[in-house]
């Protein structure tokens, strides 16, 4: 399971930088959508892969908390989507409105 989620995660961020060096502004933002993908499921692989495991203690006195999961990443991969999907937004009202003043989407803003 550990060598899937790696070459997953490892597929998203080479496919991200590879869109990164593209000349289209539309492929630069696909590009950073997948970089911050494979960033969100690395920091979700560092709370440990746990199935049928209670995401926080119980008051029971003392645990192992070995079989529990832990509930940071989680909560800060969920951050990060909504943080994602607000900044890819933005993104593409620049997008449009650069494609609107210039007549190009290219990054720099002419055609070669």
């Amino acid at each position: 399971m550990e060598l899937v989620l790696a070459i997953g995660i490892g597929a998203l961020v080479g496919s991200g930088v590879w869109l990164l060096q593209r000349p289209r502004t539309f492929q630069l933002i696909v590009g950073l959508s997948l970089i911050g993908y494979g960033v969100n499921l690395f920091i979700f692989a560092m709370g440990r892969l746990r199935v049928n495991a209670a995401p926080v203690l119980s008051d029971g006195g003392p645990a192992d908390p070995s079989a529990y999961a832990d509930p940071i990443p989680q909560a800060l991969v969920l951050t990060a989507i909504v943080i994602g999907f607000a900044t890819t937004a933005l993104f593409l009202v620049v997008l449009l409105a650069a494609r609107g003043l210039t007549g190009s989407d290219h990054v720099d803003g002419r055609e070669p």
